[in-house]
C-alpha cells in the first residue's frame, strides 16, 4: 500500500505505484548501470512527485556514506548573482543523483579551515566544494591529506594536484585592457581582490601584461580592493574623481564594487562613457540595464557550478584529480558597447 497522509514516502511506496521491485528501485536511485534510463526517470519522477528523501542516518549505517556535498561559501561571496548562480549550477548536476547540497557560511577573514575542519571530524558530507583558493591553501593540503574528496573554485600553487574549475582573469584582465586601449584611454586603473587570493594574481598578472603591451600607464588604486565596504568604494569614487589627478579608465572584477564606483563617479559629475570608461567583470546581466555605457564581460557562475558538481562526483568516484581541472575564458556581454 502506498504511504497514507503524514507518513514518510519509502522505497516501498515508489515500488508499490511503479509496479517494480523495491531493489530495482533502490537500483535506479543510485543510477545503477544495468538499469535502464526509462525506468531510472520513471522511478525518479515518481519520488520527486512524492517528496522521496532516503533515510539519511540509514544509508549512512549502510554504505558509510552522507549523500551529502557540503558548498563552503564565504559570506562575503559576490552579491550580484553569484551565490544563486552557483547554487543552480550544482543542483542541476545533483539533481540526477542521489546527492543533496548543503550550503556552509562562513566568514573567510576569521579561519576558513573552522568549516572544513567540522566537515571533516563529523563526517557530515562525503565531498566538498570550496572558493576563494589561495595560493598556498591549507584547506587544500588538509583535505588532501585526509583523502577527503573536494574541489575548487580557484586555482592554488602548491604542487598539489586538486580538481578546480577557475575563471580566467588573466585574459579577462588583458582584454579589458586592450578595451580601454582601444577606447583611448591611457591612465588606468584596477580594482583587485585582495592579495592573499590566488585570482588576485591572475588577475595582477594580466592587467601589468596589457598595460606594457598596449603602452599605457597604471594609475596606482591601492586604497581600495573588491571586499572594501561599497559605501567606503563610493566615497572613494566620489574623492578621486573631485581630484584633478584621476585616472580616465578602470578595470573593475567585480559587479558589486563596479556599481559602487559609478555611484561614487556619478556624485563627483563624472559621465561614464564619456570622461571614463569601466570595464567591468559580472556573474549575471545586470550592469548594462543599469549604465550601458559600462563594458561587460560574463564570468557564467552557473556554468561554474555544473562544472564544480561533475568534477566533485567524479573525483567521489575515484577519479584522478589531475583530469578533473577546467577554465572558462572570459565572454563579452552583448549588450556591452563597442569600443
Amino acid at each position: 500500500m502506498p504511504a497514507t497522509t503524514g507518513e514518510r514516502p519509502t522505497l516501498k511506496t515508489i515500488a508499490y505505484m511503479t509496479g517494480l521491485g523495491i531493489t530495482t528501485v533502490s537500483r535506479a536511485l543510485k543510477d545503477a548501470p544495468d538499469i535502464g534510463a526509462e525506468t531510472k526517470e520513471r522511478v525518479r519522477l515518481i519520488a520527486r512527485q512524492i517528496g522521496y528523501q532516503p533515510n539519511r542516518a540509514g544509508v549512512r549505517l549502510r554504505t558509510g556514506k552522507t549523500n551529502v556535498i557540503a558548498l563552503v561559501l564565504s559570506v562575503d561571496e559576490e552579491l550580484m548573482g553569484f551565490t544563486s548562480q552557483m547554487v543552480f549550477g550544482i543542483t542541476e548536476v545533483l539533481s540526477a543523483t542521489q546527492y543533496h547540497l548543503v550550503v556552509t557560511p562562513h566568514i573567510h577573514a576569521k579561519d576558513s579551515m573552522v568549516p572544513i575542519r567540522y566537515i571533516l571530524e563529523t563526517g557530515s558530507a562525503d565531498g566538498v566544494i570550496i572558493s576563494k583558493i589561495e595560493p598556498n591553501d591549507p584547506r587544500v593540503r588538509f583535505m588532501t591529506e585526509r583523502n577527503m574528496p573536494f574541489v575548487t573554485h580557484g586555482r592554488s600553487d602548491m604542487g598539489i594536484e586538486h580538481a578546480f574549475h577557475d575563471f580566467d582573469n588573466e585574459a579577462y584582465a588583458y582584454e579589458a585592457v586592450e578595451r580601454l586601449a582601444q577606447c583611448g584611454r591611457k591612465r588606468i586603473a584596477v580594482i583587485v581582490p585582495p592579495s592573499r587570493f590566488s585570482f588576485h594574481d591572475h588577475a595582477r598578472k594580466g592587467f601589468n601584461r596589457g598595460i606594457r603591451d598596449f603602452g599605457l600607464t597604471e594609475f596606482p588604486l591601492d586604497a581600495i580592493t573588491i571586499e572594501t565596504p561599497l559605501e567606503k568604494i563610493r566615497d572613494f569614487g566620489r574623492t578621486l574623481m573631485q581630484s584633478a589627478d584621476r585616472p580616465d579608465g578602470i578595470v573593475s572584477i567585480s559587479g558589486s564594487s563596479t556599481i559602487a564606483l559609478v555611484a561614487g563617479f556619478e556624485a563627483a559629475g563624472v559621465k561614464i562613457g564619456e570622461d571614463v570608461d569601466i570595464v567591468s567583470k559580472q556573474s549575471a546581466e545586470f550592469l548594462n540595464w543599469i549604465k550601458p555605457q559600462i563594458h561587460t564581460v560574463n564570468e557564467d557562475i552557473k556554468l561554474a557550478g555544473r562544472e564544480l558538481a561533475k568534477a566533485l562526483l567524479a573525483r567521489i568516484n575515484g577519479e584522478a584529480a589531475e583530469t578533473l581541472q577546467s577554465i572558462s575564458g572570459p565572454v563579452w556581454s552583448s549588450m556591452a558597447p563597442k569600443p
